[in-house]
């Protein structure tokens, strides 16, 4: 990617978001700036309260900041649009629906009908290793199948920005581990716009090209660590002393606003 000139996708300019609670104003972010370009993966850290998911949900037009503005291929988010996938924690699927029902569903809203659908959504299941499961419901699934229905439709949508909000995050380690891997693969060969939420240090540096470091409420960038580490990437770059110099660094970072969170 290096040299490539690259179209700015998202533009974040001085982002405020105040919320009215009974104790009075709480501000989640104050002056938050941010270019996203295309293809571009990009993950957040911070500890909890910074403002990372309300971020996030700025981005996908879900919640209106206070001020500030936010653009996606240039024209400024006022809500929700195809443009924009979100992923959740929770999984958000339709438990009356099959497995290819629900990425069905996603093709449906771009127009997509019948047999075309149906061999579409099977596509998106073989990215994620769940042909075999096309006819079971939500409930027949363990939690890792059923996060990785809710990224196939996600990427069913076909947006330009993939916005991921700790999808991992609920997933026992080895589950965590496998749909890393399985995430890197697919954004390898579909390049899609990735903004990723995360807790997990050591995740957000397998994965991103860019760390962004949030600072303690208010919320703000505090810093943007760019990640060295050439892809592909497996579990064994865990062990490289680059990324335990680049883990070493953005860990203390978070741990000195997590100190400032207990104050």
């Amino acid at each position: 990617m290096a040299g490539e000139a690259r179209d700015l996708k998202v533009q974040i300019k001085n982002v405020r978001m105040v919320f009215d609670t009974r104790n009075g104003e709480m501000v989640a972010l104050n002056g938050v700036d941010l270019d996203i370009y295309e293809n571009e993966f990009i993950c957040v850290v911070g500890p909890s309260g910074c403002g990372k998911s309300t971020l996030l949900n700025i981005i996908a037009g879900l919640t209106q900041p206070t001020s500030g503005t936010v653009l996606c291929n240039g024209k400024e988010v006022t809500g929700t649009g195809t443009d924009r996938g979100v992923v959740f924690q929770q999984y958000a699927l339709f438990p009356w629906l099959t497995v290819k029902k629900n990425v069905k569903f996603a093709l449906e809203m771009r127009g997509i009908k019948g047999k075309e659908a149906d061999e579409e959504a099977m596509k998106y299941l073989e990215k994620v290793d769940l042909v075999k499961f096309a006819d079971h419901y939500p409930k027949e699934l363990s939690g890792g199948m059923k996060q990785r229905v809710a990224i196939a439709r996600a990427y069913a949508a076909n947006p330009e920005v993939l916005l991921m909000d700790e999808p991992f995050g609920a997933l026992d380690a080895q589950t965590r581990t496998q749909l890393q891997t399985e995430l890197l693969d697919t954004w390898e060969k579909d390049r899609k716009t990735c903004f990723f939420i995360t807790h997990d240090v050591d995740e957000a540096i397998i994965l991103a090209q860019k760390v962004i470091i949030m600072s303690a409420r208010p919320g703000r960038i505090k810093e943007m660590v760019d990640i060295d580490i050439p892809y592909p990437r497996t579990q064994e770059t865990k062990m490289s002393p680059r990324f335990l110099e680049l883990k070493n660094h953005i860990w203390s970072q978070v741990y000195q606003e997590y100190l400032e969170v207990r104050k």
